[in-house]
């Protein structure tokens, strides 16, 4: 990857999951930290999942590591929503996002966003939930983005599946 991300990547060594947002809202590539966007859910989903002890903040986003946990984007181009986002790019995304995670290694990569996973991995017929395809060698999720848009999932329904992540091993 060349030049320096608007949002970098929150990554290391022995993850148990690798969460993958589409691409960083405006109001994150102005702070530098992943969902930062006011109604995001994904921080409270990961606390109320169990994932971290408590309720982090976008600005400390790189404590995620600590709990077993990174974050990275499929596009790294901000937009105001990712419907601006072309196909291409979402291809190319998942082509980067496939080498990332065959770097690393986590136990368990999920996307957040169907729509985006259908896309950048030409699997139009997917579904949430495990994926019978395995990106850069590791299981391979599709769960709900966290966005605040995004009204199908409620904080709840959320959680239950972010938890389910790292308990479901089968």
């Amino acid at each position: 990857m060349t030049g320096a991300k608007p949002v970098p990547d929150v990554v290391g060594p022995d993850l148990d999951v690798l969460f993958c947002g589409i691409n960083p809202s405006l109001r994150s590539a102005e702070t530098g930290h992943h969902f930062a966007r006011p109604g995001n859910r994904f921080w409270p989903a990961l606390h109320l999942a169990g994932l971290t002890p408590r309720r982090l903040a976008p600005d400390e986003d790189a404590e995620l590591v600590t709990f077993g946990l990174g974050v990275t984007n499929l596009v790294d181009r901000p937009t105001r929503t990712a419907a601006e986002l072309s196909r291409e790019e979402l291809r190319d995304g998942g082509d980067a996002l496939a080498a990332l995670v065959a770097r690393y290694r986590p136990r368990v990569l999920a996307v957040l966003g169907v729509t985006a996973w259908r896309w950048a991995f030409e699997r139009p017929k997917a579904v949430l939930g495990r994926q019978p395809e395995r990106i850069g060698g590791v299981d391979t999720w599709v769960a709900p983005n966290p966005s605040g848009l995004n009204a199908h999932h409620q904080l709840p329904d959320l959680a239950r599946l972010y938890a389910q992540l790292r308990t479901d091993r089968a």
